[in-house]
């Protein structure tokens, strides 16, 4: 069958509809927000959040030093209060439009006297801020991997 370059831009034609019907019925993911990385994100209101929100412990039972970070974008101080299962809870505060970085050799250090949960696993926490609270699940790391060996803590 001999083809003309009449019937091969037809064929680029209908592919590039098919490509575009495609697409249009695909949402793009990439504008919606997310932990970019071992933490998750904890969105209290529009101007309120925690940022890769983890908690890094040597065993189930034992202390427990939070990661993150506590994101103000309102006109006043807010403190952010974290409550994890078993622990007692540790409050943060935030100047107005500022992140305040926990658990990083610069930024605060935030410690739970006792995590309930192995490393490996994930913990039921509450995060509070400006009137607003949200429950979500806090994940368990231990120092396997190399950018948490420094932060776990000697029980």
């Amino acid at each position: 069958m001999h083809r003309t370059p009449r019937h091969a831009r037809t064929i680029a034609l209908l592919a590039a509809a098919g490509v575009l019907a495609l697409t249009a019925c695909s949402p793009t993911t990439t504008i919606n927000p997310y932990a970019p990385s071992d933490g998750v994100r904890v969105d209290l209101s529009n101007d309120l959040r925690g940022v890769n929100l983890l908690v890094v412990a040597a065993e189930q039972g034992g202390e427990g030093v939070v990661h993150g970070a506590f994101a103000n974008h309102t006109d006043e101080t807010v403190t952010f209060t974290l409550t994890v299962d078993g622990a007692a809870p540790v409050e943060v505060d935030v100047d107005p439009s500022s992140t305040v970085t926990v658990g990083t050799e610069d930024g605060e250090q935030v410690v739970l006297d006792a995590v309930a949960e192995a490393p490996g696993s994930f913990v039921d926490a509450t995060l509070e801020a400006g009137g607003e609270s949200r429950q979500f699940q806090l994940p368990v790391l231990d120092g396997t991997l190399d950018e948490y060996k420094d932060s776990v803590p000697a029980n």
